[in-house]
Protein backbone atom coordinates (compact mmCIF):
# COMPACT_ATOMS: atom_id res chain seq x y z
CA UNK A 1 0.00 0.00 0.00
CA UNK A 2 3.17 2.19 0.51
CA UNK A 3 4.04 1.82 -2.87
CA UNK A 4 0.70 2.60 -4.12
CA UNK A 5 0.28 5.85 -1.64
CA UNK A 6 3.99 7.07 -3.13
CA UNK A 7 2.47 6.96 -6.42
CA UNK A 8 0.12 9.50 -6.19
CA UNK A 9 2.62 12.32 -5.61
CA UNK A 10 3.10 14.99 -8.70
CA UNK A 11 5.76 13.61 -10.65
CA UNK A 12 8.73 15.63 -10.83
CA UNK A 13 9.07 18.24 -13.66
CA UNK A 14 12.44 17.93 -15.81
CA UNK A 15 15.12 19.78 -14.86
CA UNK A 16 16.07 23.02 -16.54
CA UNK A 17 19.89 23.58 -16.87
CA UNK A 18 21.51 24.64 -13.91
CA UNK A 19 21.77 28.00 -12.52
CA UNK A 20 24.82 29.96 -13.78
CA UNK A 21 26.72 31.98 -10.89
CA UNK A 22 28.62 34.81 -12.10
CA UNK A 23 31.41 36.29 -10.46
CA UNK A 24 30.61 39.64 -8.48
CA UNK A 25 32.06 42.24 -10.78
CA UNK A 26 30.16 40.64 -13.89
CA UNK A 27 26.98 40.10 -11.93
CA UNK A 28 27.13 44.00 -10.76
CA UNK A 29 27.83 45.05 -14.77
CA UNK A 30 25.16 42.88 -16.21
CA UNK A 31 22.77 43.57 -13.42
CA UNK A 32 23.30 47.20 -11.96
CA UNK A 33 24.92 48.73 -14.98
CA UNK A 34 23.43 47.06 -17.43
CA UNK A 35 22.40 50.19 -19.59
CA UNK A 36 22.11 53.84 -19.31
CA UNK A 37 18.68 53.50 -17.82
CA UNK A 38 19.77 50.80 -15.24
CA UNK A 39 22.93 52.88 -14.35
CA UNK A 40 21.24 56.21 -13.22
CA UNK A 41 18.86 54.20 -11.16
CA UNK A 42 22.08 52.49 -9.23
CA UNK A 43 23.76 55.87 -8.60
CA UNK A 44 20.57 57.71 -7.36
CA UNK A 45 19.35 54.66 -5.01
CA UNK A 46 22.44 54.29 -3.93
CA UNK A 47 23.32 57.70 -3.37
CA UNK A 48 19.78 57.28 -0.90
CA UNK A 49 21.09 54.58 0.69
CA UNK A 50 24.15 55.83 1.71
CA UNK A 51 22.22 58.85 2.52
CA UNK A 52 19.97 56.82 5.23
CA UNK A 53 23.00 54.42 6.92
CA UNK A 54 24.80 57.64 7.15
CA UNK A 55 21.51 59.04 9.15
CA UNK A 56 20.57 56.08 10.57
CA UNK A 57 24.48 55.22 11.67
CA UNK A 58 24.85 58.92 12.99
CA UNK A 59 21.76 58.90 15.36
CA UNK A 60 22.11 55.09 16.72
CA UNK A 61 26.28 55.69 17.37
CA UNK A 62 26.68 59.37 17.57
CA UNK A 63 22.98 61.32 18.90
CA UNK A 64 21.09 58.93 20.60
CA UNK A 65 20.57 58.67 24.37
CA UNK A 66 20.29 55.29 25.22
CA UNK A 67 20.64 55.90 29.28
CA UNK A 68 16.68 55.52 29.15
CA UNK A 69 17.17 51.96 27.57
CA UNK A 70 19.67 50.59 29.83
CA UNK A 71 18.18 51.56 32.95
CA UNK A 72 14.62 49.87 31.93
CA UNK A 73 16.13 47.07 30.14
CA UNK A 74 14.45 44.44 32.56
CA UNK A 75 11.27 46.49 32.41
CA UNK A 76 11.36 46.28 28.49
CA UNK A 77 11.65 42.49 29.00
CA UNK A 78 9.60 41.02 31.70
CA UNK A 79 7.62 44.23 32.53
CA UNK A 80 6.54 44.02 36.38
CA UNK A 81 7.66 40.22 36.47
CA UNK A 82 8.98 39.86 40.18
CA UNK A 83 12.68 40.44 40.27
CA UNK A 84 13.49 38.09 42.92
CA UNK A 85 11.50 35.08 40.20
CA UNK A 86 13.57 35.96 37.76
CA UNK A 87 15.50 32.60 38.06
CA UNK A 88 12.40 31.00 36.48
CA UNK A 89 12.58 32.93 33.25
CA UNK A 90 16.44 32.09 32.91
CA UNK A 91 15.20 28.30 33.84
CA UNK A 92 12.91 28.36 31.12
CA UNK A 93 15.36 29.79 28.15
CA UNK A 94 17.61 26.92 29.75
CA UNK A 95 14.65 24.25 29.08
CA UNK A 96 14.15 25.60 25.53
CA UNK A 97 17.59 25.88 24.59
CA UNK A 98 17.62 22.29 25.19
CA UNK A 99 14.80 21.03 23.58
CA UNK A 100 15.08 23.62 20.41
CA UNK A 101 18.98 22.25 20.08
CA UNK A 102 17.81 19.11 19.56
CA UNK A 103 14.75 19.07 17.75
CA UNK A 104 17.20 21.42 15.37
CA UNK A 105 19.97 18.29 15.50
CA UNK A 106 17.47 16.00 14.39
CA UNK A 107 16.06 18.10 11.57
CA UNK A 108 19.82 18.68 10.42
CA UNK A 109 20.45 14.51 10.70
CA UNK A 110 17.74 13.56 8.58
CA UNK A 111 18.17 16.14 5.86
CA UNK A 112 21.76 15.09 5.72
CA UNK A 113 20.86 11.62 5.05
CA UNK A 114 18.45 12.51 2.11
CA UNK A 115 21.56 14.12 0.45
CA UNK A 116 23.73 11.08 1.20
CA UNK A 117 20.78 9.04 -0.62
CA UNK A 118 20.30 11.63 -3.50
CA UNK A 119 16.93 12.78 -2.23
CA UNK A 120 17.97 16.70 -1.49
CA UNK A 121 21.16 18.66 -2.57
CA UNK A 122 23.66 20.43 0.29
CA UNK A 123 23.30 23.37 1.89
CA UNK A 124 24.93 26.38 1.19
CA UNK A 125 28.42 26.75 3.49
CA UNK A 126 27.63 28.95 6.26
CA UNK A 127 23.97 28.99 6.14
CA UNK A 128 23.35 28.01 9.92
CA UNK A 129 25.63 30.98 10.68
CA UNK A 130 23.14 33.26 8.66
CA UNK A 131 20.39 31.77 10.38
CA UNK A 132 21.59 32.37 13.46
CA UNK A 133 22.84 35.74 12.50
CA UNK A 134 19.41 37.66 13.58
CA UNK A 135 18.89 35.85 17.09
CA UNK A 136 22.86 36.46 17.93
CA UNK A 137 22.99 40.38 16.57
CA UNK A 138 19.71 40.93 18.84
CA UNK A 139 21.00 38.75 21.91
CA UNK A 140 24.55 40.42 21.59
CA UNK A 141 22.65 44.28 21.72
CA UNK A 142 20.35 43.42 24.53
CA UNK A 143 24.08 41.95 26.11
CA UNK A 144 25.73 45.41 25.43
CA UNK A 145 22.71 47.08 27.20
CA UNK A 146 22.61 45.04 30.36
CA UNK A 147 26.61 45.66 30.78
CA UNK A 148 26.11 42.71 33.20
CA UNK A 149 28.75 40.16 33.59
CA UNK A 150 26.72 37.44 35.08
CA UNK A 151 23.92 38.17 32.02
CA UNK A 152 27.00 37.49 29.93
CA UNK A 153 27.54 34.39 31.37
CA UNK A 154 24.32 32.78 31.41
CA UNK A 155 23.94 33.67 27.92
CA UNK A 156 27.22 31.66 26.96
CA UNK A 157 25.52 28.75 29.05
CA UNK A 158 22.63 28.95 27.08
CA UNK A 159 24.15 28.73 23.77
CA UNK A 160 26.58 25.65 25.31
CA UNK A 161 23.12 23.71 26.31
CA UNK A 162 21.74 24.41 23.00
CA UNK A 163 24.81 22.96 21.30
CA UNK A 164 24.98 20.08 23.51
CA UNK A 165 21.52 19.31 22.66
CA UNK A 166 22.08 19.69 18.99
CA UNK A 167 24.82 17.24 19.05
CA UNK A 168 23.16 14.53 20.57
CA UNK A 169 19.91 15.44 18.45
CA UNK A 170 22.35 14.17 15.21
CA UNK A 171 22.52 10.91 16.94
CA UNK A 172 18.84 10.43 17.23
CA UNK A 173 17.64 6.77 16.14
CA UNK A 174 15.93 7.11 12.66
CA UNK A 175 13.13 5.03 14.65
CA UNK A 176 12.69 7.79 17.15
CA UNK A 177 12.49 10.78 14.34
CA UNK A 178 8.96 10.46 14.54
CA UNK A 179 8.74 11.99 18.14
CA UNK A 180 11.21 14.98 17.71
CA UNK A 181 8.71 17.05 17.57
CA UNK A 182 6.84 15.52 20.67
CA UNK A 183 9.80 16.31 22.66
CA UNK A 184 10.09 19.97 21.32
CA UNK A 185 6.81 20.35 21.99
CA UNK A 186 7.18 18.61 25.11
CA UNK A 187 10.41 21.45 26.05
CA UNK A 188 8.44 24.39 25.56
CA UNK A 189 5.23 23.45 27.68
CA UNK A 190 8.37 22.31 30.35
CA UNK A 191 9.38 25.48 29.78
CA UNK A 192 6.17 27.35 30.30
CA UNK A 193 5.24 25.30 33.68
CA UNK A 194 8.47 26.59 34.94
CA UNK A 195 6.92 29.83 35.13
CA UNK A 196 3.50 29.74 36.21
CA UNK A 197 3.82 26.43 38.45
CA UNK A 198 4.82 25.24 41.63
CA UNK A 199 4.11 28.32 43.00
CA UNK A 200 4.85 30.73 39.93
CA UNK A 201 4.22 33.81 38.79
CA UNK A 202 0.69 34.60 36.97
CA UNK A 203 -0.06 35.66 33.42
CA UNK A 204 -1.53 39.19 34.49
CA UNK A 205 2.10 39.55 35.95
CA UNK A 206 4.03 39.61 32.62
CA UNK A 207 4.96 42.26 30.50
CA UNK A 208 7.53 43.32 27.89
CA UNK A 209 9.17 41.25 25.26
CA UNK A 210 8.01 37.65 27.49
CA UNK A 211 4.19 38.59 27.09
CA UNK A 212 4.85 39.54 23.63
CA UNK A 213 6.71 36.52 22.77
CA UNK A 214 3.91 34.75 24.57
CA UNK A 215 1.17 35.76 22.77
CA UNK A 216 2.79 35.21 19.24
CA UNK A 217 3.80 31.68 19.86
CA UNK A 218 0.87 30.68 21.80
CA UNK A 219 -1.04 32.30 19.28
CA UNK A 220 0.84 30.57 16.47
CA UNK A 221 0.52 27.15 17.86
CA UNK A 222 -2.67 27.24 18.67
CA UNK A 223 -4.21 29.40 15.47
CA UNK A 224 -2.50 26.49 12.84
CA UNK A 225 -4.52 23.62 13.69
CA UNK A 226 -7.92 25.12 14.20
CA UNK A 227 -7.31 26.58 10.83
CA UNK A 228 -6.46 23.87 9.13
CA UNK A 229 -9.96 22.31 10.68
CA UNK A 230 -11.89 25.36 9.71
CA UNK A 231 -10.08 25.03 5.59
CA UNK A 232 -11.13 21.34 5.78
CA UNK A 233 -14.47 21.82 7.86
CA UNK A 234 -15.36 24.60 4.52
CA UNK A 235 -14.90 22.29 1.87
CA UNK A 236 -16.47 19.75 3.53
CA UNK A 237 -19.27 17.34 1.70
CA UNK A 238 -21.44 17.69 5.37
CA UNK A 239 -23.76 20.67 4.97
CA UNK A 240 -23.99 21.92 8.55
CA UNK A 241 -20.50 21.55 9.18
CA UNK A 242 -19.54 23.34 5.38
CA UNK A 243 -22.11 26.41 6.75
CA UNK A 244 -20.93 26.51 10.11
CA UNK A 245 -17.34 26.73 9.26
CA UNK A 246 -18.19 29.28 6.64
CA UNK A 247 -19.71 31.77 8.47
CA UNK A 248 -17.03 31.54 11.01
CA UNK A 249 -14.91 32.65 8.92
CA UNK A 250 -16.63 35.43 7.07
CA UNK A 251 -17.70 36.37 10.14
CA UNK A 252 -14.13 36.91 12.14
CA UNK A 253 -12.58 38.08 8.69
CA UNK A 254 -14.93 41.21 8.59
CA UNK A 255 -14.46 42.23 12.22
CA UNK A 256 -11.45 44.26 13.22
CA UNK A 257 -8.64 42.70 15.48
CA UNK A 258 -9.55 45.33 18.01
CA UNK A 259 -12.95 45.00 18.29
CA UNK A 260 -12.52 41.14 18.71
CA UNK A 261 -9.87 42.35 21.84
CA UNK A 262 -12.34 44.29 23.65
CA UNK A 263 -15.41 40.93 23.22
CA UNK A 264 -12.85 39.12 24.09
CA UNK A 265 -11.77 40.65 27.61
CA UNK A 266 -15.55 41.75 28.55
CA UNK A 267 -17.49 39.35 26.75
CA UNK A 268 -15.65 36.11 26.90
CA UNK A 269 -17.36 35.63 30.23
CA UNK A 270 -20.89 35.72 29.32
CA UNK A 271 -20.39 32.81 27.76
CA UNK A 272 -19.04 30.59 30.14
CA UNK A 273 -21.32 28.45 32.57
CA UNK A 274 -22.34 29.85 36.47
CA UNK A 275 -19.30 28.73 38.58
CA UNK A 276 -16.79 28.98 36.29
CA UNK A 277 -13.74 31.19 36.98
CA UNK A 278 -13.51 33.92 34.87
CA UNK A 279 -10.16 33.23 32.86
CA UNK A 280 -7.03 35.90 33.39
CA UNK A 281 -7.16 39.18 30.50
CA UNK A 282 -3.82 37.56 28.91
CA UNK A 283 -5.96 34.39 28.21
CA UNK A 284 -9.18 36.12 26.96
CA UNK A 285 -6.39 37.89 24.49
CA UNK A 286 -4.49 34.63 23.26
CA UNK A 287 -8.18 33.45 22.46
CA UNK A 288 -9.07 36.57 20.52
CA UNK A 289 -5.55 36.07 18.91
CA UNK A 290 -6.12 32.66 17.63
CA UNK A 291 -10.06 33.21 16.91
CA UNK A 292 -8.70 36.28 14.51
CA UNK A 293 -5.73 34.37 12.71
CA UNK A 294 -7.38 31.18 12.80
CA UNK A 295 -9.89 32.81 10.47
CA UNK A 296 -7.12 33.69 7.69
CA UNK A 297 -5.00 30.85 8.14
CA UNK A 298 -8.40 29.15 7.11
CA UNK A 299 -8.66 30.68 3.96
CA UNK A 300 -4.52 30.74 3.31
CA UNK A 301 -5.24 26.62 3.63
CA UNK A 302 -7.90 26.59 1.36
CA UNK A 303 -6.56 28.17 -1.22
CA UNK A 304 -3.88 25.11 -0.67
CA UNK A 305 -6.55 22.56 -0.83
CA UNK A 306 -7.96 23.50 -4.25
CA UNK A 307 -4.51 23.74 -5.97
CA UNK A 308 -4.44 19.70 -4.66
CA UNK A 309 -5.69 17.85 -8.51
CA UNK A 310 -9.02 16.67 -8.45
CA UNK A 311 -7.54 13.33 -9.91
CA UNK A 312 -5.13 12.86 -7.27
CA UNK A 313 -7.90 12.19 -4.70
CA UNK A 314 -9.72 10.64 -7.22
CA UNK A 315 -7.09 8.30 -7.82
CA UNK A 316 -6.67 7.72 -4.04
CA UNK A 317 -10.40 6.56 -3.89
CA UNK A 318 -9.78 4.32 -6.47
CA UNK A 319 -7.23 2.34 -4.33
CA UNK A 320 -9.26 2.34 -1.53
CA UNK A 321 -8.21 4.97 0.78
CA UNK A 322 -10.37 6.35 3.43
CA UNK A 323 -11.83 9.81 3.35
CA UNK A 324 -9.10 10.74 6.84
CA UNK A 325 -6.04 9.08 5.17
CA UNK A 326 -6.38 10.75 1.53
CA UNK A 327 -6.46 14.04 3.77
CA UNK A 328 -3.57 13.75 5.96
CA UNK A 329 -1.25 11.20 3.42
CA UNK A 330 -1.96 12.68 0.25
CA UNK A 331 -4.04 16.33 0.00
CA UNK A 332 -2.71 17.70 3.39
CA UNK A 333 0.95 17.73 2.73
CA UNK A 334 0.52 19.07 -0.72
CA UNK A 335 -1.65 22.02 0.11
CA UNK A 336 0.47 22.24 3.18
CA UNK A 337 3.35 22.72 0.78
CA UNK A 338 2.24 25.37 -1.32
CA UNK A 339 0.86 27.94 0.97
CA UNK A 340 4.21 28.45 3.20
CA UNK A 341 4.89 32.01 2.05
CA UNK A 342 1.02 33.07 3.52
CA UNK A 343 1.01 31.17 6.21
CA UNK A 344 4.28 32.79 7.16
CA UNK A 345 2.97 36.24 6.13
CA UNK A 346 0.35 35.56 8.59
CA UNK A 347 2.47 34.52 11.49
CA UNK A 348 4.34 37.80 11.05
CA UNK A 349 1.22 39.95 10.92
CA UNK A 350 0.32 37.94 14.02
CA UNK A 351 3.41 38.77 16.17
CA UNK A 352 3.31 42.43 15.30
CA UNK A 353 -0.38 42.62 15.83
CA UNK A 354 0.64 41.91 19.75
CA UNK A 355 1.57 45.44 20.20
CA UNK A 356 -2.18 45.99 20.43
CA UNK A 357 -3.19 45.10 23.60
CA UNK A 358 -2.17 47.50 25.25
CA UNK A 359 -6.02 48.70 24.73
CA UNK A 360 -7.13 46.32 27.22
CA UNK A 361 -4.58 47.09 29.47
CA UNK A 362 -1.48 44.75 29.27
CA UNK A 363 2.06 46.09 29.10
CA UNK A 364 3.67 44.63 25.88
CA UNK A 365 6.57 45.79 24.68
CA UNK A 366 5.79 48.47 23.00
CA UNK A 367 3.16 49.71 26.06
CA UNK A 368 6.68 49.70 27.92
CA UNK A 369 8.42 51.35 25.43
CA UNK A 370 6.43 54.36 25.78
CA UNK A 371 5.91 54.39 29.76
CA UNK A 372 9.57 54.54 30.49
CA UNK A 373 9.82 58.09 28.89
CA UNK A 374 7.21 59.12 32.24
CA UNK A 375 9.49 58.23 34.62
CA UNK A 376 10.71 62.04 36.86
CA UNK A 377 14.33 61.26 35.22
CA UNK A 378 13.30 60.83 31.47
CA UNK A 379 10.44 63.07 31.55
CA UNK A 380 10.35 66.01 28.60
CA UNK A 381 13.72 64.86 27.15
CA UNK A 382 12.14 63.71 23.22
CA UNK A 383 13.45 59.96 24.53
CA UNK A 384 10.41 58.51 22.96
CA UNK A 385 12.38 58.04 19.78
CA UNK A 386 15.03 56.50 21.17
CA UNK A 387 12.51 53.94 23.08
CA UNK A 388 10.83 53.38 19.93
CA UNK A 389 13.61 52.59 18.01
CA UNK A 390 14.46 50.02 20.11
CA UNK A 391 10.95 48.78 20.23
CA UNK A 392 10.97 48.56 16.30
CA UNK A 393 14.72 46.67 16.25
CA UNK A 394 13.09 44.28 18.46
CA UNK A 395 10.07 43.42 16.05
CA UNK A 396 12.23 43.58 12.75
CA UNK A 397 14.50 40.89 14.18
CA UNK A 398 11.92 38.82 14.86
CA UNK A 399 10.57 39.40 11.80
CA UNK A 400 13.12 39.23 9.66
CA UNK A 401 13.67 35.64 11.32
CA UNK A 402 10.86 34.29 10.13
CA UNK A 403 10.97 35.88 6.50
CA UNK A 404 14.23 34.27 6.10
CA UNK A 405 12.86 30.55 7.76
CA UNK A 406 10.21 30.68 5.35
CA UNK A 407 12.76 31.34 2.27
CA UNK A 408 14.70 28.71 3.28
CA UNK A 409 11.89 26.22 3.80
CA UNK A 410 11.14 27.27 -0.08
CA UNK A 411 14.37 26.64 -1.60
CA UNK A 412 14.02 22.97 0.67
CA UNK A 413 10.78 22.17 -0.83
CA UNK A 414 11.60 24.12 -4.31
CA UNK A 415 8.59 25.93 -4.72
CA UNK A 416 8.37 28.22 -7.50
CA UNK A 417 10.57 25.89 -9.75
CA UNK A 418 10.16 23.78 -12.37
Amino acid sequence: MATQIDALEPLPLPEGPPERRLPPRQWIRENLFGSIFDSVLTVVFGAFLAWAAYRIGKFVFVDADWEIIRRNLTTLMVGSFPRTELWRVWAALFVLAASLGFGAGAVGAQRRREVAEGRAEPAPKGVAARRLAPVVILVSVLLWFSGSLENLLLVLAIAAVGAVSNVVGRRTPRRLERYVPLLVLAGILIAFLIIVAFGGIKWNDWGGFMLTIFLAVGGILLSFPVGVLLALGRRSSLPAVRIVCTAYIELIRGVPLVALLFMGVFMLGFFLPEGVARPDTVVRVLVALVMFTSAYVAEIVRGGLQSVPAAQVEAAQALGLSPYRTTRQIVLPQALRSVIPGLVGQFISLYKDTSLVFIVGLADLLTISENITKQPDFLAQGLIVETLVFASFIYWTGSYWMSRESQRLERRLGLGER
